[in-house]
């Protein structure tokens, strides 16, 4: 399909029939659709509600096209999540979320939770969280203590007697590989490695249902309880 090339087209593409989820298919499925919570083929779509079924799921067998993505949780059309999409990635010097709810037609608070979502969605490459097989870890990246200067090491102490003086926390995620796509790797910087961060993290990355696998750091504890997933 021929992409909108101005946003005057873009909104008026996108909010015919159903241009804007045969759009978001073409670019999520381009071989067909997948159930995004077991990767199952043996779906079928609901005409009369615009989202489809799996057979294969034991639970939550009903998925939309958003779910798995950015756009998951939200209220907000897709034509409107599309044409936020075009309008942030060719808007040079950048878009408030006042000028954005203006021109697509949605309150401040709802143009500005759109503008985190974009973005992370354009940093990241894809819509996508992970789903399937995840393996969560952490680990603490730095010089040894040791080497410091005496000054140096005064500022940066976080876990002092554990030996994580001056290291920065980091949590990476794999998304083990299937059959439909290859591995993805993401990882980020965290304050530390307490409960609520960690949690708060892979809740926001990984869909839920997924199959979660870490080590016994006492941090994941609980984890099943804010994902569903299978630990």
């Amino acid at each position: 399909m021929e992409f909108p090339q101005t946003l005057h087209d873009a909104i008026k593409y996108f909010s015919t029939g159903d241009n804007a989820l045969n759009f978001v298919v073409s670019l999520r499925w381009p071989t067909g659709v997948v159930c995004p919570r077991c990767g199952s083929k043996e779906v079928r779509f609901l005409k009369s509600r615009k989202i489809w079924e799996c057979s294969e799921c034991e639970s939550l067998r009903q998925f939309s096209a958003k779910v798995g993505t950015v756009m998951e949780d939200s209220p907000i059309k897709l034509d409107k999540w599309m044409s936020a999409f075009w309008l942030i990635a060719n808007a040079k010097n950048g878009i408030s979320s006042y000028e954005l709810g203006r021109s697509i037609g949605v309150t401040q608070k709802s143009a500005w939770f759109m503008l985190h979502r974009i973005r992370l969605a354009m940093q990241d490459g894809t819509i996508e969280k992970f789903s399937g097989r995840v393996e969560a870890d952490e680990t603490f990246i730095g010089g040894k203590a040791r080497y410091m200067h005496a000054d140096k090491k005064k500022q940066k102490v976080l876990h002092r007697g554990r030996g994580h003086v001056g290291k920065v926390a980091v949590m990476g995620l794999l998304e083990r590989n299937t059959t439909e796509k290859a591995s993805r790797v993401k990882l980020r910087v965290m304050q530390n490695v307490r409960r609520h961060g960690l949690h708060k993290h892979i809740k926001k990355e990984v869909v839920g249902g997924s199959e979660v696998f870490m080590d016994t750091l006492a941090s994941y504890t609980g984890l099943e309880q804010i994902t569903s997933t299978r630990l």
